[in-house]
């Protein structure tokens, strides 16, 4: 079984400053998403932000065995591309579509990762319900989040929400480690059974970030290498958090000031 790292004091504390710094990105970026902006000029907004604050966009010229060097600083997925999306001056938002903006900053060596949801003027009642649904999967993964539980209790609660909801979830793309890397281990898969895969352990740091498709599961991959859709170009979203497993618990890293607050059943918590 792959090592999973365990962060010390000072390593948590770069990290949760580049994780806010992710987040705040995706706060500044917020108002400029509305109809007849490109999504090469979102890009370009989010990039400039994050050199402003001496930090580098970790997906800039990002290349994985297999692939090609990723062009920009940013992925922006518009309805059904599931993750990936390349951003493009010719793109135009259009009313109604529902957009995820995928930020991962390195600030000081360390990384923060995090994406949210958001609408180009007033969404269908279809892509609302979705995002929301998405929204309340991964904070029902988040809260499984503490020491002694297992990666299959989050990938379960996922799963178990997704379906129930009348939506699938995506099997190839998952959440990772992340930190000292951009991927790191675990793999945190959004599907699966209680009790099963590693037990977590304080000091674990790991993105969850559900994709769930309003259709069926399968996806498609596009020629430029990188973008992936819907098989059935129905819609599809996710958000992501950084989450750090606590002596008792889970902190959220990715926070800032305008962030989407938790749902109602987890502020109870």
């Amino acid at each position: 079984m792959a090592i999973i790292p365990i962060k010390n004091a000072e390593q948590i504390e770069g990290i949760r400053k580049a994780s806010q710094l992710a987040a705040e990105v995706l706060d500044y970026v917020a108002p400029f998403v509305k109809p007849g902006i490109s999504t090469g000029e979102l890009d370009k907004l989010c990039h400039e932000f994050i050199v402003e604050h001496n930090a580098i966009p970790a997906p800039l010229n990002y290349c994985p065995p297999g692939y090609t060097p990723y062009p920009n600083a940013t992925c922006i997925s518009l309805n059904d591309v599931v993750c990936h999306g390349i951003p493009n001056f010719n793109k135009l938002l259009k009313k109604g579509d529902a957009i995820n903006i995928d930020i991962t900053v390195i600030k000081d060596g360390y990384y923060g990762d995090t994406s949210r949801m958001y609408f180009a003027g007033e969404p269908s009642i279809m892509a609302k319900r979705l995002a929301k649904i998405t929204y309340e999967c991964m904070w029902l993964g988040i809260m499984e989040v503490k020491p002694g539980a297992h990666l299959g209790d989050i990938g379960q609660v996922i799963q178990d929400y997704a379906e129930n909801s009348g939506y699938s979830v995506v099997r190839e793309f998952c959440g990772h480690g992340v930190g000292l890397e951009f991927h790191e281990e675990p793999q945190v898969l959004h599907y699966g059974r209680r009790g099963t895969l590693a037990e977590l352990k304080p000091g674990m740091i790991f993105t969850i970030e559900p994709m769930i498709n309003a259709g069926g599961k399968s996806i498609r991959a596009m020629p430029d290498g990188w973008t992936i859709r819907t098989k059935d170009r129905s819609l599809s979203a996710q958000w992501e958090h950084t989450i750090l497993v606590t002596d008792t618990g889970y902190e959220v890293l990715t926070v800032s000031p305008n962030m989407p607050p938790p749902p109602n059943f987890a502020k109870q918590k």
